[in-house]
């Protein structure tokens, strides 16, 4: 059974993204997921899985970027398959199912404000603080922070290359708005400040279960030369974040990421096509400060057994 014709899945989701703009790719999966599950009505256990896979499916190939929002599909099926045999008549199934994904979702959304709340004893008055791009839950960690009074500087990059978006020039403007004082530079420039910098707070498209990350492009030499001198890097992630992948170096990637760089003699050849994400070793991240509570690189793998095999 595919998915009806009558519900778009990928419509729905882009629209939860639309609507909300602070909600992240597998919350908005989850949502719409959790949507179309009210609207279409399965009738059997086994068309539910049917149903949900197929539209798992659909959003992943949708997406050129799906990482995080394939982390959350895969986390909101488990959640699916794990209670599908708690309940002895299909209707009572169904109608528990609605509602305790309602609690799963509403658990996701809540996970940026737990973040906060365990990621502030990481900062300090008169810390110099790198951060790279735009990222949601390092945005609201350093707003709670400002509201409990600590004072910090932060030097923020320009996150490049962006593909248009400027997520490094955003990530500046909304922490200057919340009255945080901020350096812009360009992503050239992070060798020449580490020095200065006492710390590095990073979110992440995806946490693998090695305890590596998939982040914007720029994320891996950050990480390098933070570890070169001696400076904790802190990755600041839900726990719906976290992916069963495995990759080892940039090329374990899917293929989908980017395109493959370009060698030519054309001049009029410019800046070609290229990868928006890299991945960044276990070996280059001191902590995870996740929903979960701070975690070792080490243990993320131990909480993806816990939520695939428990």
């Amino acid at each position: 059974m595919s998915v009806s014709p009558k519900f778009d899945i990928k419509e729905a989701y882009l629209k939860f993204l639309r609507d909300d703009p602070e909600m992240t790719m597998p919350v908005a999966a989850i949502e719409a997921l959790l949507t179309m599950l009210k609207i279409q009505q399965p009738s059997t256990s086994s068309e539910l899985i049917r149903l949900l896979d197929d539209a798992t499916k659909q959003l992943k190939s949708s997406v050129s970027n799906a990482i995080s929002l394939s982390a959350g599909c895969d986390m909101f099926m488990r959640f699916v398959l794990r209670n599908l045999h708690l309940y002895s008549d299909w209707e009572s199934c169904k109608k528990h199912l609605v509602e305790n994904g309602q609690l799963f979702l509403q658990r996701a959304k809540d996970s940026r404000n737990r973040i906060a709340k365990v990621g502030i004893n990481f900062i300090n008055d008169d810390d110099t603080i790198l951060v790279h791009s735009y990222s949601r839950v390092v945005l609201s960690l350093l707003e709670y922070a400002k509201s409990r009074f600590v004072r910090f500087r932060v030097f923020a990059t320009e996150a490049c290359p962006d593909k248009g978006e400027n997520n490094g020039i955003k990530m500046a403007r909304l922490l200057k708005k919340m009255g945080i004082s901020v350096c812009l530079i360009p992503d050239s420039q992070v060798g020449f400040v580490i020095n200065k910098v006492d710390k590095v707070f990073m979110g992440a498209e995806g946490v693998s279960e090695s305890g590596g990350i998939i982040n914007h492009m720029g994320s891996f030499q950050i990480g390098v030369l933070a570890k070169n001198a001696n400076k904790p890097v802190y990755v600041v992630a839900e726990s719906h974040k976290f992916v069963r992948m495995f990759p080892l170096a940039q090329d374990d990637l899917p293929p989908e990421m980017g395109t493959k760089l370009i060698f030519t003699t054309d001049l009029d050849e410019g800046l070609v096509d290229h990868p928006n994400v890299d991945f960044t070793p276990h070996q280059y991240i001191t902590a995870l400060i996740s929903d979960l509570g701070v975690l070792t690189p080490s243990a993320v793998s131990e909480e993806l057994i816990k939520m695939w095999y428990d």
